[in-house]
């Protein structure tokens, strides 16, 4: 049987990337166990993501409703196979990313939180979610204002609504740094993120943050040795996108 040339190339990918997952542990001292890839398969088509799945990749990211639902149900035979909503969500589509994603990495406001617990099903459990925060202030990015320490204070009573909500469980922060040419230049807001995260934990013992999703295709190993515990890859991992063509 000829091996498959698209999942040829995604190995290959694939290989490279945990090759530098595990030079940035050797690096800061963590597990690789630690670190989870999430493979951003938005425009991607059903075989790049079947591929990919063959290969252990069970968790993906979408960022527009209409089209993960429909990959939903063509790869719904598919076991242990997770979706993560990555883009902005609209409040008129809350209700059916509740129903249907297993994590959210973009919960920018109450409002959103308030919809997302309120339509989360009750047979299933609670929503995990990753409060955004806009760590350099950048008005092109969504996220909860967290670009000097000073603004951090402000997050505790959204936190402390957060943990309240039936439907909903705050599992960590999402952050996007600035991009840079440099990635070495994206490290100061990966420390940011790992200490806000910290400061939240000491503010509400309870809570246990514990994971981060930081970095992607150009910047994930400087990630990973600030703290990131889940990398976002796309094109760097799946390939050039197409799902559109």
């Amino acid at each position: 049987m000829q091996p498959d040339p698209l999942e040829n190339e995604i190995r290959v990918r694939l290989e490279g990337i945990r090759s530098e997952i595990e030079r940035a542990c050797a690096k800061s001292g963590r597990s690789v166990e630690d670190v989870q890839i999430l493979a951003i398969s938005k425009k991607q088509p059903i075989e790049v993501i079947q591929a990919a799945y063959t290969l252990g990749i069970h968790r993906f990211g979408e960022s527009y409703l209409q089209e993960a639902l429909e990959k939903m149900e063509s790869l719904a035979d598919l076991p242990n196979l997770h979706w993560e909503m990555v883009g902005h969500i609209q409040s008129r589509k809350a209700k059916e990313v509740a129903r249907n994603f297993d994590r959210i990495h973009s919960l920018d406001s109450l409002k959103l939180a308030d919809l997302l617990s309120k339509h989360r099903p009750a047979t299933l459990a609670p929503l995990e979610a990753y409060l955004e925060v806009n760590l350099a202030g950048e008005a092109s990015k969504g996220g909860f204002l967290a670009k000097e320490k000073r603004d951090w204070e402000a997050l505790f009573p959204i936190v402390e609504h957060l943990t309240g909500l039936r439907g909903l469980k705050l599992i960590g922060l999402m952050a996007m740094p600035p991009l840079f040419e440099d990635p070495e230049e994206a490290r100061p807001y990966f420390v940011k993120l790992r200490e806000l995260r910290d400061v939240l934990n000491i503010a509400f013992p309870d809570l246990m943050l514990t994971k981060l999703s930081a970095g992607t295709s150009s910047d994930f190993g400087i990630a990973i040795e600030e703290g990131a515990t889940v990398i976002r890859i796309g094109e760097g991992l799946l390939g050039p996108r197409n799902y559109f063509d």
